[in-house]
């Protein structure tokens, strides 16, 4: 049975002018149960976690001052969002139902989180409404407890995956692999294990073409055996945030590709979705969507 992680905190009301990020997390749930695409029995409520796998990736300074909320005006800054005890909550919850999905698909091949994908969090500092890595505590975490040897985290969001790559710098039991638009956000960047910059206005042939020469390749040479996925929409053309220009066709195959091809390897895949900023708010749900649809028809 596909697993997916969802609390009713992931929709955390925010001040006007940052609201709008948070509209999915209450309708994709509805729109996937309305579909029969899930049923109840596919969501599970994560928890505020245990902070041994928080601070197994996070210093113990930040994540104090970040659940004490004392963090300096900067650092709230680079966050981006006004700092709350029911925000770091969601986060910190958020990390758990990537833990526990994490576990799920060990079971049954795939798990989902509908948040997460919180990939520019570093060990120290939160950046760009980021303030837990949740796929890297997730990962480090199958790590420790020896669930897993070799773990790659395949990022597709339109942003590179600069938290995860600084995270895991040192690390080689993990692969960090981060395909992104080579002109958005971050302007610094770090280097990742695998790092493909994508130009402005990339479409579906480019990217798909790239991603079907490098996926296959990749896992062949590093033999993971496990794999994050972070599902980002923000590649679409619609995207306010995002620069490339592939169609809700070209993501959703971009999905497919990744998924089957861990269904065909017997490869665990555990799914965060990421970005998503199109004004047209259907739009970010359909892209979405797909992703789930998509794992209960390859795995289920």
């Amino acid at each position: 049975m596909l697993k997916i992680a969802y609390h009713p905190i992931y929709k955390h009301p925010l001040p006007e002018g940052h609201r709008f990020p948070m509209l999915k997390y209450e309708l994709l749930p509805k729109q996937l149960l309305h579909e029969g695409t899930c049923v109840d029995d596919n969501f599970f409520i994560p928890e505020i976690p245990k902070t041994d796998p928080i601070l197994a990736v996070h210093t113990e300074q930040y994540y104090k001052e970040l659940i004490e909320l004392t963090l300096d005006k900067k650092a709230v800054r680079k966050i981006g969002f006004p700092l709350s005890q029911e925000l770091v909550d969601r986060e910190v919850i958020i990390a758990d139902g990537t833990i526990k999905a994490s576990e799920y698909a060990l079971r049954y091949g795939i798990a989902m989180n509908i948040a997460g994908g919180t990939h520019h969090a570093y060990t120290d500092r939160g950046e760009a409404f980021c303030l837990l890595n949740d796929q890297a505590i997730g990962a480090r975490h199958l790590i420790q407890k020896k669930l897993a040897k070799k773990i790659l985290i395949i990022d597709l969001d339109v942003h590179q995956g600069n938290g995860t790559a600084e995270i895991f710098r040192n690390d080689h039991s993990v692969f960090t692999f981060s395909m992104h638009g080579a002109g958005n956000y971050p302007f610094r960047k770090e280097q990742s294990d695998l790092d493909i910059p994508l130009s402005n206005d990339t479409t579906d042939d480019t990217y798909l073409g790239i991603l079907k020469d490098t996926l296959p390749t990749l896992i062949q040479s590093e033999k993971p055996d496990f794999i994050y996925y972070l599902s980002g929409v923000d590649i679409l053309g619609s995207d306010k945030l995002g620069k490339l220009n592939c169609s809700i066709e070209g993501c959703k195959e971009r999905d497919r590709l990744v998924l089957q091809t861990c269904k065909n390897l017997n490869i665990p895949i555990m799914c965060s979705m990421g970005g998503g900023y199109s004004p047209d708010i259907k739009i970010i749900i359909e892209a979405h969507a797909n992703t789930f649809r998509l794992a209960q028809d390859i795995f289920f």
